[in-house]
């Protein structure tokens, strides 16, 4: 591939308005199309289009975990691979929010191949969320 292209993800959400103060208010993402039933945010870059429905949406899946690196990492998640930069941006401005987080914010792996950053945060809905970010995606992202 000769460039990366945005992928296109779709959740749940109990409320839109939530969401819109979440993911456009707290992270930053512009909102882009909408109806009364979903909306659109750009996702540094890719498209996440929260869904409204009714009741409840959490599952046994939503409250796995997996143990990486002596954390339980939360199964599913999604989220975006930043800049360091952008992420300790991102880290900064949720933490002057008074954000809580499922995982604090830190380095994973140090000194090995495959160091990053990481932090995991959960929307109002139960959606939970991983940024990380690495000093050298290029060489690191996929190292093992």
């Amino acid at each position: 591939m000769d460039r990366l292209t945005p992928f296109h993800l779709a959740i749940a959400v109990t409320d839109l308005a939530q969401a819109r103060a979440f993911y456009g208010n707290l992270l930053g993402c512009p909102e882009g199309r909408s109806t009364e039933r979903w909306v659109d945010f750009n996702l540094f870059g890719h498209q996440l289009v929260c869904h409204l429905v009714e009741g409840e949406t959490d599952t046994p899946a939503r409250r796995a975990s997996n143990s990486v690196d002596g954390e339980a990492v939360p199964v599913p998640h999604f989220g975006v691979v930043l800049e360091m930069p952008a992420w300790q941006m991102l880290e900064a401005h949720l933490r002057s929010q008074g954000v809580s987080f499922i995982i604090e914010p830190t380095i994973r792996f140090a000194g090995q191949v495959g160091e990053q950053a990481i932090l995991f945060l959960q929307d109002p809905s139960g959606n939970q969320l991983e940024f990380k970010a690495f000093a050298d995606i290029d060489r690191q992202l996929f190292a093992h």
